[in-house]
């Protein structure tokens, strides 16, 4: 049975401490740490938000009195942490009981109370935290990065991430959707979502759910971001990699839950210089998939970076390069110069291009992004379109339309347009475009 806690008191955790004078002292540090995040000790089961069943695994006898106490907390609350000497027999633990939160070593204290976090979260105290609810962070108040996961599982033979990084390890998803909370409640207005590989989120967990607003979301990227469209923001996805279930994103964004915007790192497009990048999901059939997903959403906005003069690039590639950017029309695109990286596989790859070959084929790369730049941009003259506002001073406001993101897309200019305060967003008249920014007025003022 499953005991929510009132929201306006202090979360409770119910403690059945078992074994020697040493796991004894284990609770009492547990119990020590969780007070001091503002948390009460629950003396009964039913009172509890979460039972920790902190055990001793020494004696068979001892192994079986703890597994008897999980069973009777399981009964009588059903919301299980354990920890102790019997959970590093966590196998066995869980073919008695598999529907216990979770199970963790002994001394593994940190770990305990991340478990305990996850079931119950603390209350945050405006009086008694030093830092509030959604932390302290450098970017401007109206937006903010969600980081959604670590690491990485792909090998791509230039990058050295996933040795800096580790493999991938995805937040749960009720972690991830508190925080955006918490966020939103704080003014954000624009969440920008950010991992190694955002479209794998939640392959390591297995895609395990966790509750936020007393229902389950599992741990996939279509569920995740569906969730975090219901906060009333703007949404922004990055770093996608062009897996098949990217394409259920694209109903979200047609119902305006998302914002119309994919960043998706392609590369390049070379089949053969793909595979000696060793890139995850580089489908022949690319092309096709970006026309059908703006057949679904005709606006959608598409940012990518690429890489010229990886070792082994032919002229004939390159122009495939150019071919294929000419027929995918992405609405902007980066461009990096291939160079060695300390520890990358692609160091040790043949035909290595002379560095005045790779700023020529820099050169004619941004040439050709810069005139469809410009194309598409022109297409806006004339429309009302969203803007958030980043900066006002005295000769007027800079912002970003729904199709850019900060610091590496383009900017929105209002001249003049000084009643508007960073945050805000607002409806523009689009006057004129260059090759990367647009200028308008204020069509709601």
């Amino acid at each position: 049975m499953v005991h929510p806690s009132d929201k306006a008191s202090a979360p409770r955790v119910g403690i059945v401490s078992l074994g020697c004078p040493k796991a004894l002292v284990d609770s009492e540090r547990i119990i020590t740490k969780l007070r001091a995040e503002g948390y009460d000790i629950a003396p009964t089961y039913e009172n509890a938000d979460v039972v920790l069943v902190n055990t001793c695994g020494f004696l068979d006898s001892a192994k079986a009195e703890s597994l008897d106490a999980i069973g009777e907390a399981m009964a009588e609350n059903g919301r299980v942490i354990v920890t102790g000497c019997l959970g590093v027999e966590e196998d066995r633990i869980r073919a008695q009981y598999p529907n216990v939160l979770a199970v963790t070593g002994p001394h593994q204290y940190e770990a305990v109370i991340e478990e305990i976090h996850k079931a119950a979260p603390p209350l945050h105290d405006p009086f008694l935290d030093l830092v509030p609810p959604e932390g302290l962070r450098l970017t401007p108040r109206h937006y903010a990065y969600l980081k959604i996961s670590e690491g990485c599982n792909n090998r791509c033979s230039f990058c050295i991430i996933p040795r800096l990084r580790g493999r991938l390890a995805s937040r749960p998803a009720a972690h991830v959707l508190t925080e955006a909370e918490h966020l939103a409640a704080a003014g954000v207005k624009e969440l920008l979502v950010i991992s190694q590989d955002t479209s794998a989120y939640g392959l390591d967990l297995k895609y395990a759910a966790s509750e936020w607003r007393g229902a389950p979301v599992s741990a996939r990227f279509q569920d995740l971001v569906q969730a975090l469209g219901t906060l009333g923001v703007w949404v922004r996805l990055h770093y996608v990699y062009p897996y098949p279930h990217v394409d259920q994103v694209m109903a979200l964004m047609a119902e305006g839950l998302v914002l119309p915007y994919l960043d998706i790192p392609f590369q390049h497009a070379s089949p053969s210089i793909l595979k000696a990048m060793r890139r995850p999901a580089h489908q022949e059939k690319t092309l096709d998939r970006i026309r059908s997903w703006r057949s679904q959403v005709p606006d959608l906005a598409i940012r990518s970076t690429f890489i010229v003069g990886f070792p082994g690039e032919t002229e004939e590639d390159f122009q495939i390069l150019l071919d294929w950017l000419e027929e995918a029309r992405l609405n902007r695109a980066g461009c990096f110069i291939y160079e060695n990286v300390g520890g990358a596989q692609a160091n040790d790859l043949p035909d290595h291009i002379a560095e005045d070959v790779k700023a020529d084929r820099y050169r004619r790369f941004m040439e050709k992004q810069q005139e469809i730049s410009a194309e598409l941009l022109s297409e806006k003259v004339g429309k009302k379109i969203n803007v958030i506002i980043d900066e006002v001073d005295e000769e007027g406001a800079i912002g970003r339309s729904e199709w850019d993101a900060p610091e590496i897309d383009g900017n929105v200019f209002l001249n003049g347009e000084t009643d508007v305060q960073p945050g805000d967003i607002v409806t523009v008249n689009i006057e004129h475009a260059d090759e990367y920014d647009l200028w308008g007025q204020r069509a709601d003022g």
